[in-house]
């Protein structure tokens, strides 16, 4: 069995990696989302080890002293880390993995497995993602104009990425994603080795 594929899927928030991510993971076989440890406060509509593990700030201390996060960052006064071990065996497994994090995992990412692919998703323009901000309806406007603040910050690593997307039209985004995870699956060395018996036995034939 081929070793799955690490994918960096990054974005300002409001730009709708998580919706888009969420349909991507219901339609596409053997690909799953790691999910996050946050300190974060839950929100309306979130499960527990479902959207995110939300720990307290010593519990995320010990997971970053016992080396147990493969990436971590502050994000909006929070930090988020991803869990080394379950991403390792999901891979080993032959699952491909997405990585929802920002640029600054990213970064740590791509430092340590050069071999993961990166997805940036831009909004098509600024007015657009404020009113998404506003439509979500989670925060006061204090917090939706630091949040497109930091948007500015976050959309200006995009050229660290190795793919680009718009999300304007939700299914033509979904669609483009889709096509990143497919063909890189069609690569020749992957199809060399999850077809390996198949191409021995066509090339083998008399």
């Amino acid at each position: 069995m081929s070793t799955g594929k690490l994918y960096i899927i990054s974005a300002p928030s409001g730009a709708g990696k998580t919706s888009l991510v969420r349909r991507l993971i219901a339609e596409v076989e053997n690909l799953v989302v790691s999910i996050s440890h946050t300190t974060r406060p839950i929100r309306p509509g979130e499960t527990d080890g479902k959207d995110y593990f939300f720990v307290s700030q010593a519990e995320f201390q010990v997971l970053l002293d016992s080396h147990e996060l493969l990436e971590h960052a502050s994000v909006f006064d929070n930090y988020y880390g991803t869990a080394k071990a379950t991403v390792e065996q999901n891979l080993t497994d032959g699952l491909d993995v997405i990585l929802e994090i920002d640029w600054q995992g990213a970064q740590q990412i791509k430092a340590i497995r050069p071999d993961s692919l990166s997805i940036f998703i831009l909004p098509p323009s600024t007015g657009i993602l404020e009113q998404r901000l506003q439509d979500r309806g989670q925060d006061d406007d204090a917090v939706i104009a630091r949040r497109m603040r930091d948007a500015v910050t976050e959309m200006s690593h995009y050229k660290e990425f190795d793919y680009i997307l718009v999300n304007d039209v939700f299914e033509r985004a979904l669609t483009e994603l889709k096509s990143i995870i497919i063909a890189n699956r069609l690569t020749k060395d992957r199809q060399q080795r999850n077809l390996k018996k198949m191409i021995e036995a066509l090339l083998s034939s008399s």
